[in-house]
């Protein structure tokens, strides 16, 4: 048995706001696998390159950070060493800074391992940029979700709202569509879809509905030789 085989891993790919997170973290619990929000490690990373006023052209103290960072996720909780960062880490600003600091060659190499450990039986679902691509190239079922730029827009500004945080669509439809542009650019893990991963187009669909279609191709590739 191969280590896929031993330890499945579900790779869920796509852009920002795509819907990835919240579909990946409902199929690992339906599953009762381990889930990984790459974007959260990045997040984090964005966080305290902003709190220590760090260059962002400095990949090496960057890249340091990355490999230093005492991240930890429990539960919904994203905690780095004993502080709660959850909220810190959604706000737009941060968000930006870490579509930046991803784009570092430096960085992305030091978070590798960090991401591959987080492979524990029964199984695992990975959502992020390139988890089908780079991090786990073998994973049992990949997955590319998608929407409409105007969807997602729509979604980033909504879900800010809920948390009382001011937003305009004009600007978050041109963050998502500038932040598509430089992660399907960069030269090291671009996102794209691997020739192998499965296309959803969530544009429109209830979550629900994305969640079943993912367990059932789950399914479908368990049964296949």
């Amino acid at each position: 048995m191969t280590p896929e085989q031993a330890v499945p891993v579900i790779a869920i790919d796509g852009p920002s706001a795509s819907g990835k997170g919240t579909v990946a973290g409902c199929v690992a619990t339906a599953l009762d696998f381990h889930y990984l929000d790459s974007g959260a490690l990045y997040r984090a990373i964005g966080w305290v390159v902003l709190e220590h006023g760090v260059n962002l052209e400095d990949e090496l103290t960057i890249s340091n950070i990355a490999l230093n960072l005492n991240v930890d996720f429990c539960g919904n909780q994203v905690r780095l060493g004993t502080r709660d960062i959850t909220k810190a880490i959604r706000e737009e600003r941060v968000s930006l800074i870490a579509s930046r600091v991803a784009a570092l060659p430096k960085v992305r190499e030091a978070l590798l391992e960090r991401q591959r450990a987080f492979r524990r039986p029964p199984g695992l679902v990975a959502e992020g940029r390139d988890m089908g691509t780079v991090v786990f190239p073998g994973a049992a079922l990949k997955i590319f979700l998608t929407a409409s730029a105007e969807e997602r827009a729509e979604r980033r500004y909504k879900q800010l709202m809920e948390k009382g945080m001011h937003a305009s669509m004009t600007t978050l439809l041109q963050d998502i569509r500038e932040r598509d542009a430089r992660d399907s650019r960069r030269s090291v893990a671009p996102l794209q879809k691997s020739a192998d991963a499965v296309l959803l187009d969530t544009t429109g669909l209830p979550v629900k509905e994305v969640v079943r279609r993912v367990l059932a191709l789950y399914k479908k590739a368990q049964r296949a030789p």
